[in-house]
């Protein structure tokens, strides 16, 4: 089955050496054309004006590359994509498999629970996003970014206008991860009418609810928007996979002027799911649905507040002060006893393990963005610092039995994290060229007081780390015409120390200190949008992560040096268009990516082994029918080849090569009714893209799902 799909897209791609500049849409910072005149020597070139404006229609389907400057933001010489749901019929149920359909290097893994892991180009375990910098409006949303970088929360989909996925130079414009940064941008209230109003539901497989419902609009210079999104189901595991969450978020904007606006948001939100637990391989070909955890459970709750005052002081300099609050707490029950695949047995089986991890966050990130005139051009500066402090207790205990929720102390820990930075970067343009440097400090001060409690009595532990790190990078573009351009970046990228790592490790591992990982981030490439019909981005990349971390032997350590490079190739293209040579009210899009991928370890324990999560090939490629606000269609498949689930290449951590196709529409019968149907793996692939200590986490078979939207 694999073979057609990645055929059809090698065979799409010599399309981009054919590319000819046409259309006048620019991916970047626009160049002016000259005026068109009859006499080329009686010509004159007009100083070029770059207006950038928020679209008051949500459903606008949006450039894939932002504008070289977007706010106090500088994405020139970076390797920057726009994702956008627009152009797909809606995803539901947070089907990430779907919504990075457009995307290259991304990998999902996918798991049981309603929570989301997704990794880069081999950069570490996908697991919460937790070598990635993840933010909600330019706001961290890991339960704590340094210490605990997990995002076991993520917005709904729904309430997000797009997603821009920032590779490299993103350590320096968002955050030091070397997985880049994933940052949600959500809709801001409709300025348009004073109230909008709009329901969605979804029924499907297994039990399968999902509720959306959000009301805007703008009164005076009040705008605001509201939602609550409920989603639940029973799961697709014989028991304990059920699920449940309910979020809500309140957005209020407030114009002082047409330069001054206040935004204001909270975001209530509370999830608890069940842990089936892993499988053998022999398991996982006999009954994918088995269960092997019958009493495990996780709940998670976070209440966080934010607020940002934007501020245009003239035409070429604004401010930007982010701050944000709030409470985040992880909580869980694990039974004792198993081990890879199989059930818990033998005294220890009588008790679990409750852990509770709560969150205190304080943040506040000034940025002021200022355009400048020199050598006959203007060039853009964006500067801003970052004060963050999380306060994040964390208890264990051991329960009498495998359901019990509370039991004795057997870990009492208080973490802190301070952390400051500076951050700055200069776009110089020079005719066709951009050249932007940057520069990022971090300080980062994390501490751990904890007493641990055993049969022979406690032991006390106390530790304070330190870190000063310089990031420093650079970006380049050349605008080869107005419709494309070439880009290359060369960025630092660093991971401190985490808290499970070197501090308190987790569960059944053991740690030793090691120093953070640091790494550089290599990129070229060329992208654009020669015709009205076709765009594309490819670029080769070379990431050289040292003093990795990686299970050995169940101990935490450096793994060594991973170098990790390889190709990136996406495309899309209206295929009617392209036959007919007119703009049509009916598209039908021809879309593919691919990411090859070369990753090996150098040094340590695992000297020779490819990185975890590291598949040497991703496919993805589709076609998309739109006719108008009608009718959308999609047909959407993803292929990753074969790849190991940890450092050491262990045997029984094998991820083999799975093909799937998603197939979704959505139909508007009216102006204010939509109808949604949509079958997942179509084909029914039995694959699973996640393993982890307790085994294979099977992924989800054939589903379906049927609904509609009310809206007025």
């Amino acid at each position: 089955m694999r073979s057609p799909l990645i055929t059809a897209l090698l065979l799409a791609l010599p399309v981009l050496g054919n590319a000819q500049s046409a259309a006048p849409t620019s991916p970047s910072a626009a160049v002016s054309k000259p005026a068109d005149t009859s006499s080329a020597a009686s010509s004159t070139e007009l100083e070029t004006v770059t207006v950038y404006a928020e679209a008051e229609d949500q459903a606008l389907i949006q450039n894939p590359f932002p504008p070289a400057v977007e706010g106090t933001k500088i994405f020139a010489g970076k390797r920057a994509t726009v994702l956008d749901f627009d152009a797909l019929p809606k995803v539901q149920a947070n089907n990430y498999r779907q919504a990075l359909a457009q995307t290259a290097g991304l990998l999902f893994s996918e798991e049981t629970t309603p929570l989301v892991s997704i990794g880069y180009r081999g950069i570490g375990e996908p697991h919460r996003f937790q070598f990635m910098q993840v933010l909600k409006d330019g706001i961290p949303i890991h339960a704590d970014q340094f210490g605990y970088p997990e995002a076991y929360y993520t917005p709904p989909l729904d309430v997000v206008d797009r997603i821009e996925f920032i590779r490299g130079g993103g350590s320096l414009m968002f955050g030091p991860q070397p997985g880049g940064a994933f940052n949600y941008v959500t809709y801001m209230p409709n300025k348009e009418k004073p109230f909008s109003f709009r329901t969605q539901n979804i029924y499907g497989t297994d039990n399968l609810f999902s509720s959306y419902t959000a009301a805007d609009g703008t009164i005076g210079n009040l705008g605001y928007y509201g939602y609550f999104n409920h989603r639940s189901s029973d799961g697709f595991r014989e028991s304990n996979s059920d699920y449940r969450l309910d979020g809500a978020n309140l957005k209020l904007s407030y114009d002082f002027n047409p330069d001054t606006q206040l935004i204001l948001s909270f975001d209530g939100y509370e999830e608890e799911h069940g842990e089936p637990g892993g499988l053998t391989f022999k398991d996982f070909l006999n009954n994918p649905d088995k269960v092997t955890r019958p009493n495990d459970r996780f709940r998670l709750k976070r209440y966080i507040g934010s607020a940002e005052l934007k501020h245009k002081f003239n035409e070429g300099t604004e401010l930007s002060v982010k701050s944000w609050g709030g409470y985040y707490q992880r909580w869980s029950r694990r039974q004792n006893g198993g081990g890879f695949g199989t059930l818990p047995e033998g005294e220890d089986a009588a008790t679990n393990g409750i852990e509770n991890q709560e969150f205190y966050t304080f943040g506040i990130e000034p940025r002021l963005r200022h355009d400048w005139q020199a050598w006959g051009a203007t060039h853009t500066l964006s500067a801003g610092m970052q004060f963050y402090y999380a306060d994040s207790p964390r208890v264990e205990r051991e329960g009498s039995h495998p359901k019990a929720e509370e039991g004795a102390l057997r870990l009492d820990a208080q973490r802190e994290t301070l952390y400051g930075s500076f951050f700055a970067e200069n776009k110089f343009t020079f005719n066709r060229w951009t050249i932007t440097p940057g520069f990022r400090m971090e300080l980062i001060r994390q501490s751990v007081d904890s007493t641990k409690v055993g049969d022979d009595g406690k032991t006390f532990l106390s530790k304070e780390v330190n870190e000063f790190q310089p990031l420093f990078g650079i970006g380049a573009e050349y605008q080869l015409s107005n419709d494309t351009n070439f880009y290359g970046n060369l960025s630092q990228s660093y991971r401190t120390t985490i808290f499970t790592e070197s501090i308190v490790a987790q569960p059944g591992t053991s740690a030793v200190d090691t120093a953070p990982s640091t790494g550089w981030n290599y990129e070229i490439g060329w992208r654009g949008k020669p015709k009205s019909w076709f765009t594309f981005d490819t670029s080769v990349f070379l990431i050289d992560l040292d003093n990795r971390f990686g299970v050995t032997d169940d101990v935490l350590k450096s793994v060594g040096r991973s170098i990790n490079y390889g190709l990136d190739v996406s495309f899309e293209a209206d295929l009617l268009r392209a036959f007919t040579g007119k703009e049509r009210e009916s598209v039908l899009s021809f879309y593919g990516n691919a990411t090859f991928l070369e990753a090996k370890l150098h040094g340590g324990p695992n000297d020779g082994e490819r990185p975890q999560y590291a598949p040497d090939l991703m496919v993805r490629s589709g076609l998309i029918y739109r006719l108008g606000d009608k009718v959308k269609v999609g047909f959407l498949g993803t292929y990753v080849a074969d790849h190991n689930a940890r450092d050491d290449g262990d045997p029984q951590y094998t991820i083999p090569s799975y093909l799937t196709f998603d197939l979704t529409a959505e139909y508007s019968v009216t102006k204010n009714l939509t109808l949604m149907a949509g079958l997942n793996n179509v084909f029914d692939e039995k694959y699973f893209a996640r393993v982890r200590k307790d085994g294979i986490d099977p992924a989800y078979g054939r589903n379906f799902y049927i609904g509609g939207m009310i809206k007025f």
